[in-house]
């Protein structure tokens, strides 16, 4: 049975202070820990060290990453390495997320290398794919991810594969309010893990966790989780308010319940 995984994406939010007392408060508010459902935040780097220190030896909740350079070190101003956010305690880090693609130039090539760092780490990456609003109305939303999920894992091995995890955000959906439907999702779903099943193997296809992004809510985290093709949410805006975050985390917890 694969479990949920809530994450939450703060992106460019919150100073380290802030966080620290984000995270205090969240906790407080969270439900007992789940057999069945992870959660994890994803502080900006500046705030990485503060949220673990807060977070504690003993939460349940994880550490993740925005995104990461391919390289351990070296003269790369401004960027941060596998090695350091494996330092800090993290365990997942978000790459190819569609503002990295739309705004920072991010290609598939370079994902690719990020993800083979983040492996070679013992990080968890997750990787996000997904259309725009002109290729769903163009028909070509498979193709799309096809081609994504291609470039992005061309060349890793199956063990390599297990360690990754798969977010699929309509590009459409994100922080425009416009969630895409139960449907919508669970179609984009199946043919990730059609795809999976072809160029790995369909035992990688069925444990691999595929997440849903865009506009996810307190209001719809549950019409999502119905389908077991959805294996939960990276949440962006919703996950910036204690009481929204909990509330999502305490509704994924009581959709998939142990057995389930």
């Amino acid at each position: 049975m694969r479990s949920v995984l809530i994450v939450g994406n703060w992106k460019m939010n919150k100073t380290a202070s802030e966080a620290a007392i984000f995270v205090r408060e969240l906790k407080e508010r969270l439900p007992l820990p789940s057999a069945t459902v992870e959660l994890v935040v994803a502080p900006p780097f500046t705030a990485l060290e503060s949220v673990r220190i807060a977070l504690g030896a003993s939460s349940p909740i994880q550490l993740g990453a925005q995104d990461m350079f391919w390289e351990d070190h070296g003269a790369y101003t401004g960027e941060v390495s596998a090695p350091m956010l494996k330092d800090l305690g993290c365990r997942y880090v978000i790459l190819g997320h569609s503002e990295r693609r739309a705004l920072f130039g991010e290609q598939s090539d370079s994902i690719q290398k990020k993800i083979r760092a983040a492996l070679k780490h013992g990080l968890r990456p997750i990787l996000c794919i997904g259309e725009s609003l002109a290729q769903r109305d163009n028909g070509s939303t498979d193709d799309v991810l096809t081609q994504q999920l291609h470039e992005s894992l061309s060349g890793l091995t199956g063990e390599a594969m297990a360690g990754v995890t798969i977010a699929y955000e309509p590009i459409w959906a994100i922080g425009t309010g416009k969630s895409a439907t139960t449907e919508q999702a669970v179609a984009a779903h199946r043919t990730i893990r059609r795809v999976l099943g072809a160029t790995a193997s369909p035992a990688i296809a069925d444990r691999t966790r595929i997440l849903y992004g865009g506009s996810v809510t307190p209001q719809n985290i549950e019409s999502l989780l119905v389908s077991d093709q959805v294996d939960g949410a990276l949440i962006g805006g919703a996950c910036l308010q204690v009481e929204s975050f909990a509330t999502i985390a305490t509704v994924a917890s009581a959709a998939r319940p142990i057995g389930v």
